[in-house]
């Protein structure tokens, strides 16, 4: 009976270690059930080699590494979708809110009032949109801007007679007191053997842009208390390749252009760079299929990025050199306080709501904010 007793135990555990060696593991979705307003729910997990997945019925392809990604297409509504193998099967429910009928966000205008930026690099838009092409500058903390109207999320800006700009509402604060309306002092600049210095003065910290033609750098402050048409431009020719950057310091608005030498005998001598390996600490960013983190494959790369570039002459600063959390103002500062000509911050991509077909949607891409950086 003993015996029975040992072959039954030796019997169960090889049938429980073959299951978990072969049972499949889920990255997403998270939860059995859950409400979601995407077009597609995302299977994302790992599994045994020789194990055969379905999902609602269609087989899945698994990697060699175990790795699989799949999506199914919602209805408006609940769905139900099976996952199954040898060994395990499983329910998912999505209830997908029915999408609701386009309306334009109307745009409320009234009358100007004054409010306050809360802090520095501040986003100004030229859309009422969170998309980091529509950039025109980043203001500082205490620049007073005239709003007059809001649309969703954003507050329209008044710059000028004929411009407008767009800032996030949770960016600003009204003005509670009067305060004295900024007056301009002076207007000077300076041309260097590789740099241009422009200053532009005023009593108070007022709003500005920054434009680019395919000849021009166009730098433009804006005094709209005083007047709508009281605009103060400085128009600066492009160097063949630049950095630019603008200091404000009480209402003195100093915008300073660097001409970039080209490096000599093919190597990166005399080029600041600054890798940033996105995420870090408590911020894991997106989990791959077999569960990694997206913070450590980014600093992985970054270090690797870092020891090459350092071999070709560059000064590299990296944002985060361990696993630890780094707001996104202090990587701003960090690239700031070094210089940088460049800036180079890593990340991996998660999925889209698209159609998932890991046999097309991989690669890799490139954002880059100035037509400047183009190039490179």
């Amino acid at each position: 009976m003993k015996i029975m007793r040992k072959f039954l135990g030796l019997f169960l555990a090889i049938i429980m270690g073959i299951g978990s060696a072969f049972a499949y593991d889920l990255v997403l979705p998270k939860t059995k059930k859950s409400t979601v307003d995407t077009n597609y729910a995302f299977f994302v997990g790992k599994a045994g080699r020789t194990e055969t997945i379905t999902i609602n019925d269609e087989k899945i392809y698994v990697a060699s590494n175990g790795a699989f990604a799949h999506s199914v297409k919602l209805k408006d509504g609940e769905n139900r979708i099976l996952v199954r193998s040898a060994y395990r099967t499983n329910l998912y429910k999505f209830y997908k809110n029915p999408k609701k009928e386009d309306q334009n966000i109307k745009l409320e205008e009234f009358s100007p009032k004054l409010y306050t930026v809360l802090k520095d690099n501040t986003p100004l838009r030229s859309t009422p949109i969170d998309f980091g092409l529509n950039r025109m500058s980043h203001l500082f903390e205490g620049t007073n801007l005239i709003i007059d109207g809001e649309k969703g999320d954003f507050y329209r800006v008044h710059l000028s007679k004929n411009k407008d700009g767009w800032i996030a509402k949770d960016s600003v604060k009204p003005v509670e007191d009067n305060i004295e309306v900024p007056k301009f002092i002076t207007m000077n600049s300076e041309t260097f053997k590789n740099a241009s210095v422009h200053t532009i003065e005023f009593t108070g910290k007022i709003p500005y842009t920054i434009e680019e033609t395919d000849k021009e750098i166009v730098f433009k402050v804006y005094n709209p208390q005083f007047s709508d048409k009281s605009v103060y431009t400085v128009n600066i020719k492009k160097p063949k390749k630049y950095v630019y950057k603008t200091i404000s310091s009480n209402g003195v608005y100093v915008f300073k252009v660097n001409s970039l030498l080209e490096p000599e005998n093919n190597t990166l001598e005399g080029l600041n760079v600054v890798v940033d390996p996105g995420h870090g600490g408590s911020e894991n960013g997106a989990i791959g299929c077999l569960g990694d983190k997206e913070k450590d494959i980014n600093l992985a790369i970054a270090n690797e990025l870092k020891d090459i570039l350092t071999q070709m002459g560059a000064c590299v600063t990296m944002t985060r050199e361990c696993d630890g959390n780094v707001e996104l103002d202090e990587r701003v500062k960090i690239a700031k306080d070094n210089c940088a000509n460049i800036f180079v911050s890593i990340h991996m991509d998660s999925i889209p709501d698209i159609k998932m077909d890991i046999h097309k949607n991989r690669g890799t891409t490139v954002y880059y904010f100035n037509p400047n950086s183009k190039g490179l």
